[in-house]
């Protein structure tokens, strides 16, 4: 299992101190996968946060590749939170060690120290609020981009 330092690096665990990580580290999961392995198939369920501890994985949708994510970077939160199917597929780029933790690791420690959740939950808010936040910057500027692009032809 990873050791609590390292996984005072994630965001998910900003304004935990050791301890507090210390109560939700022996709920966590690990595992291992090859490269080429699907770690989450788009349209399946997940009920994971999964943190990339040695590796690379790539994100893809509908067959397009989306992004590579290196060691240090989480996915499959939007899983976790609308217990809805799997929007992307998630693939090992190279061999890759997570850790992870369940909806049921959520509840767990929901109910040992509510306090440690809250701030799970509002750390988990703000990463994914960062994440739309990039996509709205994406799409106005391919939405700018498609405008200039009608007035150079028409």
């Amino acid at each position: 299992m990873v050791d609590t330092a390292a996984l005072q690096a994630y965001s998910l665990f900003g304004g935990l101190s050791a301890e507090q990580i210390g109560l939700i580290r022996p709920l966590m999961g690990a595992a291992i996968f090859e490269a080429g392995e699907i770690i989450i198939a788009e349209g399946k369920p997940n009920d994971s946060i999964y943190f990339i501890i040695e590796g690379r994985v790539g994100v893809s949708r509908r067959g397009v590749a989306i992004v590579e994510l290196p060691e240090g970077q989480t996915f499959g939160e939007m899983e976790l939170l609308d217990v809805m199917p799997s929007v992307a597929t998630v693939t090992a780029v190279v061999p890759v060690r997570v850790v992870t933790i369940s909806n049921r690791c959520v509840r767990a420690v929901y109910s040992r120290d509510p306090k440690v959740f809250g701030i799970v939950m509002m750390n988990l808010a703000r990463d994914l609020s960062r994440r739309l936040r990039r996509m709205d910057e994406l799409a106005c500027d391919a939405a700018k981009a498609s405008d200039r692009s009608a007035e150079s032809a028409g």
